[in-house]
Formats: structure tokens, C-alpha cells, sequence
């Protein structure tokens, strides 16, 4: 005979849902998402999709309703728990919309916990839209399969956020005129974490002096060449992942 095909296929479509799943209480997706599973996915009756409620976790949910603007899915098997997530904190200075774009994506996708925008006086931008960066990320967790969704904080002027820094969390200074090796300072510190890096320009001889005069800031090197703005916070995050992260082995 043949086997069984397994349920839920690895090729089943991903959402995240507002709604707290539970297998009592069917979920009605509408709008973008309905029409991403009914025009997109093509789902019918009987079709799995994944769903995350960044509450209680994954589930595998079964298609009862595929009308032309909404789906009805009713969860039905729980895949996975929340994941942990590490207590790592990206503070990025604004860029241009598509390379900040670029930096929401990739913060998503490598685990960070929370993404604290930072205005400074080189900035080519100080706003940024919360709606568009709610779906970028969101999608970027749907893409990566993560279940928690990163928090995204309002934006902060600089002399804010390094007022009001809580004083447990290492603030990790990516400057480009030098500091301890990333891999090393992120290494021997343990505890929460949190990098912060620049924009396009970098930082201005008074904010620099301001951020290595705080007491929770520890100045970092990312390599020997200057990094754009989106490359030094990518970059950066990945390495924090590697050495005191999610990506250490823990067999």
C-alpha cells in the first residue's frame, strides 16, 4: 500500500492571525490574507495551512470555508510551542524606506527579540511607518517559520534612548573607529543584549563621545572596512546569534 501522505505538508502556506488559537474556534481570514490563500495558494476544502497566533505557538489547520473574500480554517493539531527567543535587541538609526526595509527582513529572519529604531543627527529619515513595518516583519517570520514575532519599538531621538536605557542590558556600540572585536565582547558578556548602530554617515563626534560615556555601553568593531548602515546591523546581529545566541549548540 502506498504510505500516507504526511499532514501538514511541508508545502502548506504560512499566516499569522491576530485571533489566540485554540482547537474549539475556527479562524476567518479575510481581506489580503484571504485573498493570498484563495487567489494565490489556490486552497480548497480539506487544504492544511500553518498558522501562528505569537501566543500559544503553531498549529495545522484545516480549510472548511474557501469562499472568494475569506477563508474559514479550523486549527486543528498544535505543531509547536512559542519559540524562546533570545534577549537580544537591534537598535538600527533609521535609513532610506528599502535598506531599512532590508533590515526589519533580516532582524526577523535572525531571531532578535526586539527592533528599538533610532533617530540620530545624520539620519535621512525620522519617521517610520508602523503599518509597513508590521508586515514586513511579519512576513519575514512567516518566510523563516519562526513563531514569535519580534517587538518593533517607537522611534527614538539618540539622547532619548540612551536616557532611558535600562541599566541590566549591555549596549554594544558598533563604532566605526574601533572597539573590542564583536565576537570576543559578545562572548564574555552575558546577560541581556542589545547592539546599536548607525546611519548613513555614521555618528557625530559629540553622539559618539555621549554613547561611550554611557555606562552600559561597550564600543565594538565589525571588521576592518566601513559597513553601510544595514550591512553593520545584519552583520552584527548574525554574529551576536553565533556566539551568544539561539545558534550555539546546546547538545
Amino acid at each position: 500500500m502506498p504510505a500516507t501522505p504526511a499532514w501538514p505538508p511541508k508545502s502548506a502556506p504560512r499566516l499569522f492571525v491576530e485571533q489566540e488559537l485554540s482547537a474549539t474556534a475556527a479562524v476567518q481570514v479575510e481581506g489580503n490574507q484571504a485573498h493570498y490563500l484563495a487567489k494565490v495558494m489556490r486552497v480548497s476544502l480539506g487544504d492544511a495551512v500553518i498558522l501562528c497566533d505569537d501566543i500559544t505557538g503553531e498549529w495545522a489547520a484545516e480549510v472548511v470555508e474557501a469562499g472568494k473574500r475569506h477563508v474559514l480554517l479550523q486549527p486543528k493539531q498544535h505543531l509547536r510551542p512559542r519559540e524562546p527567543v533570545p534577549d537580544f535587541w537591534l537598535c538600527p538609526a533609521l535609513l532610506k524606506k528599502d535598506r531599512f526595509d532590508l533590515v526589519l527582513e533580516k532582524a526577523t529572519e535572525l531571531g532578535v527579540a526586539r527592533i528599538a529604531p533610532v533617530v540620530t543627527r545624520r539620519c535621512v529619515a525620522d519617521k517610520l511607518n508602523a503599518d509597513r513595518a508590521d508586515t514586513i516583519v511579519t512576513e519575514a517570520a512567516e518566510q523563516c517559520a519562526r513563531t514569535a514575532l519580534p517587538e518593533i519599538a517607537p522611534v527614538a531621538k539618540l539622547d532619548a534612548l540612551l536616557r532611558d536605557w535600562p541599566q541590566e542590558r549591555h549596549l554594544f556600540f558598533a563604532d566605526e573607529e574601533g572597539g573590542e572585536p564583536a565576537a570576543d565582547a559578545f562572548c564574555y558578556a552575558e546577560g541581556p543584549a542589545a547592539l546599536l548602530v548607525g546611519p548613513e554617515g555614521g555618528f557625530d563626534d559629540a553622539e559618539r563621545t555621549a554613547i561611550r560615556a554611557h555606562p552600559a555601553s561597550v564600543a565594538i568593531s565589525l571588521g576592518p572596512r566601513i559597513l553601510r548602515g544595514e550591512t553593520a546591523a545584519i552583520a552584527g546581529t548574525a554574529i551576536w546569534m553565533a556566539e551568544a545566541g539561539d545558534w550555539l549548540d546546546e547538545d
